[in-house]
């Protein structure tokens, strides 16, 4: 009988992973999404070698991608790799490592990450004095009030992550008996603090949404309003939030549906355009919450834009 002339699966795989570009690739994409011109500038290589390498990866299903607008994201994704090569991954990833290049692509990277936030930074150290005003033409006056309801319980201390300008905060204070508010922007904490300078039980805070300066189970609960969006990880950011949520603890997100206003990313610095139900429960999930909700907000008369939705979890 004649020998088959089908090479072995893993012989395949050991043949995509022997070229050291493909796996600098995947180096970087095992913890951070990223678009084909972000990996560009991490490997310093021409978009055509790099979309090469990227189609040869797809195939053998070492990377998954998703379209986020106008452009296509790629991951690895380790836990859905096969046992073998998931051993023979990171075999691999542990010599690239070791390498000058790698160290050089890291440094790289943190800029590109580094990047994705600029925008959205630009966007709030310039417009923290007319937010009120954008955000109340966007999206009405009176959304988050409405969203709160179901929160307020007067023993509670209440995290109100990616503060702003304080107004859910404002909302929150006279019912409850502390708030902590966390916000990145030093322009937006500026506001924060002028609106709740009256409430001597609202701690406001410096801190970023990946790190919070908030010990583990200090919240009983917690909102994130308007800022997943923003994130180029809320994954994380809601591990993070986790984190901080006491056993049994009540989290709310309110943020946009999915939307087609592409124009968002450059105007405002959005990383997502709006959030599926799908999507949000699966990192809500993951992070160790339970009994998720999800529920479309009312569009309120005069609101200029995305529908919005509010989420509810439970902390395990």
């Amino acid at each position: 009988m004649a020998a088959s002339t089908t090479q072995p699966v893993l012989l395949n795989q050991m043949s995509v992973l022997a070229d050291p570009t493909r796996a600098r690739l995947l180096r970087v994409l095992e913890h951070h999404e990223l678009t084909v011109a972000e990996l560009c500038g991490v490997l310093q290589l021409p978009q055509s070698t790099t979309s090469r390498h990227l189609k040869q990866l797809a195939g053998q299903q070492w990377v998954v991608s998703r379209r986020e607008g106008t452009a296509t994201l790629y991951r690895l994704m380790l836990d859905d790799l096969s046992p073998e090569a998931r051993k023979l991954w990171l075999l691999v990833r542990e010599q690239v490592g070791q390498t000058r290049t790698a160290d050089g692509d890291d440094l790289r990277l943190a800029k590109v990450l580094a990047d994705r936030q600029s925008k959205s930074q630009a966007f709030f150290q310039s417009a923290a004095g007319q937010w009120d005003k954008l955000r109340r033409e966007l999206f009405g006056d009176r959304f988050d009030l409405a969203a709160i309801a179901g929160l307020l319980d007067p023993a509670w201390v209440v995290g109100d992550l990616g503060c702003g300008t304080g107004q859910m905060a404002e909302a929150v204070a006279p019912f409850v008996k502390r708030v902590i508010a966390v916000d990145s922007s030093s322009a937006m904490l500026k506001a924060a603090r002028k609106r709740l300078s009256a409430f001597d039980h609202v701690d406001v805070q410096r801190g970023a949404m990946d790190a919070l300066p908030i010990d583990s189970r200090q919240l009983d609960a917690a909102t994130v309003v308007l800022v997943l969006h923003h994130l180029p990880d809320p994954a994380k950011v809601l591990g993070e939030v986790a984190r901080v949520m006491k056993r049994g603890g009540r989290l709310l997100i309110v943020d946009m549906l999915p939307h087609e206003k592409r124009e968002y990313t450059q105007t405002m610095g959005h990383q997502w355009l709006g959030i599926s139900e799908s999507q949000l429960g699966d990192w809500l999930t993951t992070a160790g919450f339970e009994l998720v909700v999800y529920r479309p907000l009312a569009v309120e008369t005069g609101a200029k834009g995305p529908a919005l939705f509010a989420a509810t979890g439970r902390k395990k």
